[in-house]
């Protein structure tokens, strides 16, 4: 089987849509390896777009797997519940920040867990309205386009959207947002478009995905919390990127010591297998009627299994600790770079969530050129890459918290000869 052959059949058979960043086809994988048909080897900074915490077909999840796969596959835990499902719902609440009591409901995909947070919050609140800010990313389904901050590729040729959504400007001081500015905004919108009564929830991110792996000051996250508690809003953490060790904590909302009403999870929950949650404080979650949450699929038993097995991994494995240690390493290597690498403007993150930001040296301006440079480079290297960002002139870094010293040394030498070529 060759790639090109592939790449054919796929143009005929899926739409252009499906946007495929490479043109080379899986075979199999390992840990932070993947090698394709023709049996070339790439390390993987990709993760499956953070799914991979724990890597490529660790052990411990395959036994997990398997032994399910021996049991049953699927039931629909509407109609018939398993105890895994109550589990794993209890180990989330356990695990999630606040000591206050909480509840759990599993779905199946991030932007399902993120319609979900919403129809909570206004069952909870009895009030429509949802703030969101630029940058933002919540999924491809209309209300998840609707609270997306990126026009292009998301939301172009898709509208209209649901209504009562409003954006503010995310807290960004190198793009000149200040965290003075955003709260600002968000009074503004108050006094014009609409009023704090209404308002059933402001969802964020802690640290933005898509948008450009940018962590919101600790600073704005407090006083979000605080003007949330003086108009009876909900604070919805959507973690879908950020959870399950990424940050160098189980959580991002941990580094900030402000605890959400509500939060959304789901990439690597499951390492690799389709599972999403909402948790949230018991009394929100109950809102709804009976009923009025669920999904054929939310819960899959063969993905709870999975996740079960995630949080073993993450705990014996010491995964945050290895994020905080593997993250330094990568920004050490930047930062000695910047000299020989002008248009290198900024490198940021927060454990394992680490992020460089190309700009013209010349001008300012951002430069989504080079940072398309470099990835082609260290892809023709053998090492994969992705970009995010609204101005697309960000890298992001999501390699799995559990590859091997040498395989990410060997990542880094290849990242750092894709930096000079270019």
């Amino acid at each position: 089987m060759k790639n090109a052959d592939l790449q054919k059949r796929k143009d005929n058979a899926t739409p252009r849509g499906v946007g495929v960043m490479c043109q080379f086809y899986a075979d199999r994988a390992s840990n932070a390896e993947i090698w394709d048909v023709e049996n070339r080897r790439y390390i993987d900074f990709a993760a499956g777009i953070a799914v991979l915490n724990t890597g490529h077909r660790h052990p411990k999840l395959m036994k997990a797997i398997e032994q399910q796969l021996g049991r049953f596959t699927h039931t629909a835990y509407q109609i018939v519940p398993y105890e895994s499902y109550v589990e794993l719902a209890e180990r989330i609440n356990a695990i999630t920040p606040g000591n206050h009591a909480k509840k759990t409901a599993l779905f199946s995909t991030g932007a399902e867990a993120v319609e979900n947070a919403i129809k909570i919050a206004r069952a909870a609140t009895g009030r429509p309205a949802v703030i969101a800010f630029t940058g933002g990313f919540h999924g491809r389904t209309m209300m998840g386009m609707a609270l997306t901050g990126k026009v292009v590729p998301y939301k172009v040729g898709f509208g209209p959207f649901p209504g009562d959504v409003y954006h503010a400007p995310f807290p960004i001081e190198m793009h000149g947002v200040s965290t003075e500015d955003s709260l600002t905004a968000l009074q503004y919108l108050f006094k014009a478009d609409v009023d704090p009564k209404r308002v059933a929830a402001i969802i964020l991110e802690p640290v933005q995905g898509e948008g450009g792996f940018y962590p919101a000051p600790v600073e704005f996250m407090r006083a979000l919390r605080e003007l949330c508690n003086q108009h009876g809003i909900l604070l919805i953490a959507d973690e879908v990127q950020t959870g399950f060790a990424r940050t160098g904590k189980l959580f991002a909302m941990e580094h900030y010591g402000v605890v959400p009403d509500l939060m959304t999870m789901a990439k690597s929950l499951a390492g690799g297998m389709p599972l999403s949650a909402v948790c949230g404080r018991a009394e929100i979650m109950d809102a709804p009627a009976p009923g009025g949450l669920g999904g054929t699929y939310a819960g899959n038993p063969l993905a709870v299994a999975s996740a079960l097995a995630v949080l073993e991994v993450i705990e014996e494995e010491k995964l945050t600790e290895r994020a905080e240690r593997l993250g330094m390493q990568l920004k050490e290597k930047l930062h000695s770079l910047r000299k020989k690498v002008p248009q290198i403007a900024d490198v940021r993150g927060l454990g394992a969530m680490v992020a460089v930001e190309f700009k013209n040296p010349a001008t300012g301006e951002a430069d989504a050129e080079f940072a398309k440079k470099v990835q082609a480079c260290a892809l023709q290297k053998g090492l994969l890459l992705l970009i995010c960002g609204v101005y697309s002139n960000v890298i992001r870094f999501l390699f799995p918290l559990t590859i091997g010293d040498d395989v990410m040394d060997e990542a880094l030498a290849i990242l750092e000869a894709a930096l000079l070529e270019a």
